[in-house]
């Protein structure tokens, strides 16, 4: 089948830097083009050239064998091209429909009214095309991610999109909401819609993929037949170099107790949930989305009004009601929303990395920038953050690197506990390996270390001990050999109510 959409030779430059070198890429129609590479790789620069936000400098863009020009987004989206981005794009206070027809409204008449009608039933038939029963006129801020993320797929559709650019799409859902996801990929493949599908978890990528090109520093290294590509070449052809191990865990000696939590509770969301970490341990915290390992996390650093429980940190009993608390007790954390909670997008990197430390960067009130900025290269440097200055805005750079930072205030503050609320969500292959490599020396230095993912190898990988969350409550705790993915899944399942 001939392609739909083509990029031929496409090059893109920005100040001091070539975003895209010469990158052929096609889409043919009812297929899923998996695109793989590191963060920086230039996925996304193609992707905004795709989806008409910037225009190349070099190179050709076909639709149909016709040359095209894409720029700005609605000419892409009238030829037939729409995006799905990671930060969905919704309006909360608006209906499913009213957001569904958002900038494409239908008329009724000459005098311009909205055809509230025609429009409910063209959202009841898109809907019946993904297997979604929802009212229209609900609003959708009462509606889950997953469910958001459905709408977005609607309202491509709803502009008679032939190619679907899906960015990062499970990155915050549970297990069930990725499996639905997965088959309305599915219905949309028979209804010969093309998807060019964007994703750091290479499991996905072998289950969805027709076909997948993996990008490098600006270009193309390679493209494969789903069935000729291994994840351990996919892995070397993204880095460009060998990972030996997935997961880099040294054996370690369980040292004293850095942190004891008994019965801790968040009203409507966590039940008498404790457990204890040691210097040099990774605790690992596994469970469903929604079983309370955030709002634990939370409580922790005294985010959570009306928590309760008795914490017990350095062997002293702590009074945690705030953050300026937890970081007086020496704990700290890297939240799960590193842009919504972990960093201020429109301020430096050295900012960002001082932000817990104001006090020890100033003298009489003043904050001293010199002090301020030692103390961010410190930690630039010991993380191998990857930035030109250190008075770059933190919004420039690469989600991992925005990681990194994020880590490296906790660090500067002087944190003995780290509550890590997953650290490797929506990074690249190469920077997870990095984060895992920095776990593991920051135990082997003798931090305790609270590791909260929702991927459950990269739990059993790293972590000593596991606690299991089921609905609020700790439903078991694992140490390493005993902790199974069998076990595991089957302590973070729902416990079915018996027949009546």
């Amino acid at each position: 089948m001939d392609p739909f959409l083509v990029a031929r030779g496409v090059t893109k430059r920005f100040p001091g830097v070539v975003a895209l070198d010469g990158v052929d890429f096609d889409l043919v129609p009812g297929e899923t083009h998996a695109l793989l590479g590191e963060n920086g790789a230039g996925k996304s620069t193609l992707v905004k050239i795709l989806s008409g936000v910037i225009r190349p400098d070099e190179g050709e863009l076909l639709i149909d064998g016709g040359h095209v020009r894409l720029n700005p987004p609605s000419v892409a989206r009238a030829l037939g091209i729409s995006t799905v981005y990671q930060e969905l794009a919704l309006v909360p206070d608006m209906t499913v429909m009213q957001n569904i027809f958002l900038g494409r409204e239908s008329t009724a008449t000459r005098l311009s009214f909205l055809d509230d009608a025609s429009m409910r039933h063209e959202t009841h038939r898109l809907l019946r095309l993904l297997a979604v029963d929802l009212d229209p006129d609900l609003p959708v801020r009462r509606l889950s991610l997953a469910t958001r993320q459905v709408i977005e797929i609607v309202r491509a559709l709803a502009w008679r999109s032939r190619a679907l650019i899906m960015d990062e799409p499970t990155s915050s859902l549970s297990r069930h909401e990725t499996e639905e996801l997965f088959e309305r990929i599915g219905r949309l493949k028979a209804e010969g819609v093309g998807i060019i599908y964007i994703s750091h978890r290479l499991e996905e990528v072998d289950r969805l993929a027709d076909r997948i090109t993996v990008m490098r520093d600006g270009k193309v290294v390679a493209t494969r037949a789903r069935r000729e590509a291994s994840s351990t070449e996919l892995i070397r052809l993204m880095v460009g170099r060998e990972i030996a191990d997935t997961f880099p865990r040294t054996e370690r000696a369980r040292g004293r107790e850095l942190l004891r939590v008994q019965a801790l509770c968040v009203p409507g969301r966590v039940r008498d949930v404790s457990f204890a970490v040691h210097a040099g341990e990774v605790l690992g915290i596994a469970g469903l989305v929604g079983a309370g390992r955030t709002e634990a996390m939370r409580a922790l650093m005294g985010l959570e009004p009306g928590a309760s429980g008795t914490i017990t940190a350095g062997g002293r009993p702590a009074r945690i009601v705030s953050p300026r608390d937890a970081i007086r007790e020496r704990i700290g954390l890297v939240p799960e929303d590193r842009h919504g909670q972990g960093l201020v997008l429109d301020m430096s990197v050295q900012e960002n990395v001082g932000l817990a430390s104001l006090e020890a960067c100033s003298r009489h009130g003043f904050l001293l920038r010199n002090r301020l900025a030692k103390l961010a290269r410190r930690y630039i440097n010991r993380l191998r953050i990857k930035v030109r200055n250190v008075d770059v805005r933190v919004s420039t750079l690469s989600g991992g690197n925005q990681q990194k930072v994020v880590l490296a205030r906790a660090l500067a503050a002087g944190s003995d506990v780290l509550l890590l609320d997953e650290p490797t969500r929506g990074i690249d292959v190469g920077t997870k390996y990095e984060i895992y490599e920095l776990i593991d020396e920051l135990a082997r230095e003798g931090k305790g270390i609270v590791l909260v993912s929702s991927e459950l190898p990269e739990v059993l990988g790293m972590a000593d001990r596991v606690v299991v969350m089921r609905e609020g409550q700790v439903s078991a705790v694992f140490e390493r050999a005993d902790a199974t993915q069998e076990a595991v899944l089957a302590a973070a399942l729902p416990i079915e109510a018996p027949a009546a």
